[in-house]
């Protein structure tokens, strides 16, 4: 009976498996106390000190290294976005300018001295100005309606009679129509920049010449 005992106790892998040795805290850290202890004098000692300085000093140089191209690479970005817009600018400026020269060039040679008069009341330092060219262009779209047959009592009449076979323009003659109606109901009230101004002029100036009205 005790010879089985004995041989119980030297053997782990007799009895149930709780009754294992590997279970019991005090056989555990008798066993790998003692590795642990090896391994935290090796990673203590001076050899094992220098070579974690010396990975660090990669890492970090590693690292640095990464942010300097990050920043690097955001600023050829940022050079070239700039480079980019201004030469958008560049070339918006320059269209509008030729757009502009070309308008002015048609006060004085315009077929249609009332295109002239409008194209006065656009280039003008005044805003209220602004609004008088687009009323006026809108009286002229509805002179080149009466000659192209159209009847109706005013503009919006004459425009709903029309369709997009007998007046290819009917969808863009509506916008700019609309855009005159807000000036004569709202007035003062109705915001209008020289900009804007010269957009709704340029699609009125689409219209006519499509028409040779001016």
């Amino acid at each position: 009976m005790q010879t089985a005992q004995v041989v119980a106790e030297n053997n782990p892998n007799t009895g149930t498996f709780l009754d294992s040795r590997y279970l019991d805290p005090g056989y555990l850290f008798n066993h790998l106390f003692p590795y642990v202890k090896d391994f935290w004098f090796f990673i203590s000692s001076d050899q094992a000190i220098a070579v974690e300085k010396t990975i660090l000093v990669f890492l970090a140089i590693f690292f640095i290294a990464i942010i300097c191209y990050t920043f690097v690479r955001l600023f050829e970005i940022r050079k070239k976005e700039h480079a980019h817009l201004h030469h958008e600018m560049k070339e918006y400026m320059h269209n509008k300018t030729e757009y502009e020269k070309h308008l002015r060039e048609e006060v004085g040679g315009s077929k249609n001295e009332r295109w002239g008069k409008t194209l006065n009341y656009l280039f003008s330092q005044h805003g209220s100005d602004w609004k008088l060219a687009i009323i006026e262009a809108d009286s002229m779209l509805e002179g080149l309606l009466d000659q192209l047959g159209f009847k109706g009592d005013n503009l919006g009449d004459k425009l709903k009679s029309a369709n997009q076979e007998n007046f290819s323009q009917l969808s863009t003659a509506w916008e700019i129509h609309t855009v005159r109606n807000r000036i004569a109901h709202e007035g003062l009230a109705f915001e209008l920049t020289q900009h804007e101004a010269k957009r709704v002029i340029a699609l009125y100036e689409q219209i006519f010449h499509s028409y040779g009205f001016i």
